[in-house]
């Protein structure tokens, strides 16, 4: 009893309690201490670093397919456009008469149906065209400037990249 009384009233309890707050604070260093040296820190680190890498992959490889697919898409307008052009379909002339008005209008929305908004400004047509050296040909060309949607992580198409496309068909007589 009488060692109880003592260490009560000399301030144990507030030594033993202080005491036990020093240990926490020593094993909560000695973890952030590990950290540095243990795998799992590592394992985060790598992780950040090819995380970039991973994500300009994917971005990219997204970009460059609706790259292409774009292209194609253009160059199927084109190829409709001289086809309805030069065989004088009704959605291209006026009573079996050419009519560039009809044209322009008809490859805009054979572009504008599959996905990729174009405007009569981007759209030449010429009814007398020559392809391969031969005349006789109706020929549609299309310019459109492919803008990426991921400019920071593509730096290279901030201004964007000229797809110009062309197709030629021979005139119906």
């Amino acid at each position: 009893m009488k060692c109880r009384a003592r260490f009560l009233a000399s301030g144990g309890i507030r030594w033993q309690a202080a005491q036990w707050k020093v240990a926490q604070w020593k094993v909560a260093w000695r973890r952030v201490a590990e950290l540095g040296r243990t795998r799992r820190a590592a394992a985060a680190v790598e992780f950040a670093l090819c995380s970039l890498a991973l994500v300009l992959i994917v971005v990219g490889s997204a970009e460059f397919g609706r790259l292409v697919w774009t292209s194609e898409v253009l160059q199927e307008a084109a190829a409709e456009g001289a086809r309805c052009m030069g065989l004088r379909a009704n959605s291209c002339a006026a009573s079996g008469v050419y009519n560039a008005g009809s044209t322009t209008t008809y490859v805009v929305g054979v572009a504008t149906a599959r996905g990729v908004t174009i405007n009569a400004a981007m759209v030449a047509l010429n009814n007398a065209a020559n392809c391969g050296g031969a005349a006789g040909f109706s020929q549609v060309s299309i310019t459109y400037t492919f803008n990426t949607v991921a400019p920071v992580l593509l730096a290279s198409l901030v201004a964007g990249l000229s797809l110009p496309r062309s197709a030629c068909f021979p005139n119906s007589n």
